[in-house]
This record gives structure tokens, sequence and C-alpha cells, in this order.
């Protein structure tokens, strides 16, 4: 049997054997790399993040970029110069199956412009090396490539996602580790302006903060902190009842007796304990950051021109949706991927940080 005083670091389990402890946080990482699900979870954000950070590094076309001949461009690994001439080709055989049945002179008209059309498209696709470019997603009513505005459209929709998680929770966070805490009048005072918070509609304080600003400012800033000033009340009632649940045991107990301060308490000894379900609670809310923001960009409200949001995108592909059907569904299809990975990385954070989990396994 192993010497004791040489396992200072090893503890004994109920069968008086000697084993090397696990902290939460290694045993938390043990579990989640069980559940396949959150692993996938963590590959697709994984790739997420590093598509749209190093988007200006990696050769995708700029989002801005407007190419007036290349409009509403289908999806495809051609050249955009030939899918460019067979779009018009097939508005011609539409127009000439026109004018079989009716020989009206504007049908003449079109007819003739679209030839002309034509022949300009084919002299230029052999001059100018703009239509070499690959659309492999289509491109938008301005002619600007799918792909890249939905890369950079996510960057902005992940970074409000990003802010405003970290804004609110850290709002969430302090003021309910005081309350809960504090205790007495400090926490009816923070309590009672939550729940006022609570009673009014939330969706419609943000589209009225958003609605005030000047036109042609920009709004990201504003919608950034818009969300996340009121999302915090949550976490401040998740975080308020934990340390409220731990602030009279023992090791809170044993710190008060050696003269440590409330801050030290609540910083050092209490948040740590509770920082589990934060991580947890902070994961699931993300989501709702992103799905807000879109809510909004949908109505106009949120990312102004012409900077873009997975919002902003639907908002554009909704209204050509019958006839261009790929400028809704490639921003649709990317955030809706992305939020379900982020969700299944919530769900493996909370079964691996449950500390009952165990038992259920």
């Amino acid at each position: 049997m192993p010497n004791i005083q040489d396992n200072t670091r090893n503890a004994v389990n109920e069968f008086s054997q000697y084993v090397k402890p696990v902290s939460l946080w290694a045993d938390a990482w043990k579990r989640l790399r069980k559940n396949k699900m959150a692993i996938l979870g963590l590959w697709i954000v994984g790739i997420y993040f590093f598509i749209t950070l190093f988007a200006d590094f990696l050769p995708f076309y700029s989002y801005r970029d407007q190419e007036m001949l290349h409009i509403n461009l289908p999806p495809s690994l051609q050249p955009a110069g030939r899918v460019a001439l067979q779009k018009l080709e097939k508005d011609k055989a539409k127009i000439e199956k026109a004018l079989e049945t009716q020989d009206r002179q504007d049908l003449r008209d079109a007819l003739a412009q679209i030839n002309h059309d034509i022949d300009k498209l084919k002299l230029e696709i052999q001059n100018n090396p703009i239509h070499k470019k690959v659309y492999i997603l289509g491109t938008d009513y301005l002619g600007r490539d799918v792909l890249a505005r939905t890369i950079y459209g996510g960057r902005i929709s992940i970074l409000i996602g990003i802010v405003g998680t970290l804004t609110a929770g850290l709002i969430g966070v302090v003021l309910g580790s005081i309350a809960g805490f504090a205790g007495g009048w400090i926490d009816n005072f923070l309590s009672r302006i939550v729940d006022i918070l609570y009673s009014l509609p939330y969706m419609l304080i943000v589209i009225m903060i958003m609605s005030s600003l000047p036109q042609g400012s920009d709004s990201t800033i504003v919608l950034f902190f818009a969300i996340a000033l009121i999302s915090w009340l949550t976490m401040f009632r998740v975080v308020r009842g934990q340390i409220m649940s731990l602030k009279n045991s023992e090791f809170v107990e044993a710190a008060k007796s050696m003269g440590a301060r409330s801050g030290r308490i609540i910083f050092r000894h209490l948040l740590p304990n509770t920082i589990g379900i934060i991580i947890v609670y902070s994961s699931l809310q993300f989501p709702s950051f992103i799905m807000s923001e879109s809510f909004l960009s949908f109505l106009g409200l949120g990312v102004s021109a012409p900077k873009a949001s997975w919002g902003t995108l639907v908002s554009e592909g909704v209204q050509g949706m019958q006839l261009y059907p790929w400028r809704l569904f490639v921003p649709g299809l990317a955030m809706t991927i992305f939020l379900f990975a982020v969700n299944f990385i919530g769900d493996g954070l909370r079964d691996a940080l449950d500390p009952q989990g165990k038992n259920r396994n």
C-alpha cells in the first residue's frame, strides 16, 4: 500500500484506495467530451469564429463590391459572365415566346434591348476580368456576393451576441451577487427595480431606443447595448438565488471568522461556486441576443447599411424570396446552423457542470 505521506495530493475512496483527485473543470471537460452533439457544436462554432474573424485574409470577395451586370445571379460554379449571359438568353427566350402570341411594341423594344445587352456582355466577357468571378452562392439585388455578405454579416451578428452576453452577464452577476449576499433593504431595492423592469415589454423598449436614433446614424453600437441593458434581469435572479443558498455555508462562515471582507467573500468564495450555472445560462442566452438582433434588423431597426447582419440579409432575402430564393436560404441556413450549434454546446455544458450528472450516467 502506498505511503500516506508520499501521496498528500491523493484522496481515499470508500474502498480505502488512494485516488488522484479531479477538479470540477477537469471532470466537466471529461464528461463534455462524451457528448457528441456538444463536441460537434464546438467544431461548428469554432469554424464560424475562424472564418468570420479572418475573412479579410481568406480568398473571399468584399461584401461591399457591387457589380450591376451581376445582379441576382443564381448559385453557380461557372464564371459570372457566363452565368449572366445564360440569364439574359433565358429572358430573351421568354420575350420571344411572348411575341409569338402577342405582337406588342413594348415586347419588340425589350427584345431589341436584350439583344443589345447580350452583344455588349459577350464583348465585355472577353475584355473585362471582372466576369471571371465565381459566385458559388449567388449574388443579391446589387450584384454583391451572397457568400461574402453572409460571412461578414455573421461577424456582426456574432459580435452582438458576444457583447450582449458579456454586458448582461456582468451587470446581472455583480448586482445579483450584491443583492443575494447583502440582503435587507439592498436586496429589496434591487429586486423591486428588477420586478418593475420585468413588467415592461422588453422588445418594445429596445424598438423605442432604436427608433429614437437620428436617421443615418450608425446604430450598431447602440444596438449592442440596447439589447444587453434589459437582458440582465434573469441573470440577476439566477445569481441572487445561488448566492442566497450559499451565503450561510460553512466555508463562508469560516471566511467571516478570519476577517474577510464582504467583497472578498463574494468574489473569492461565492462566485467561483456559481460560475458553472453562470456559464451555462450565458451559453443559452447567447443565441437569444442574435435572434433579437435578427428580429430588429428584419424590421429595419437593426444594423444600418452598408453594414449587414444575418437579420438584414434575411430581411432583404424575403423581398425576393419567390424569384431569388438563395438570397433568403443562404443567410437563414447559416444562422440556423450556428444557433443549433450554440444550443448543443449549452446543453452539453449544463450536463457537464451539473454535479448530479454523475449519478444519472
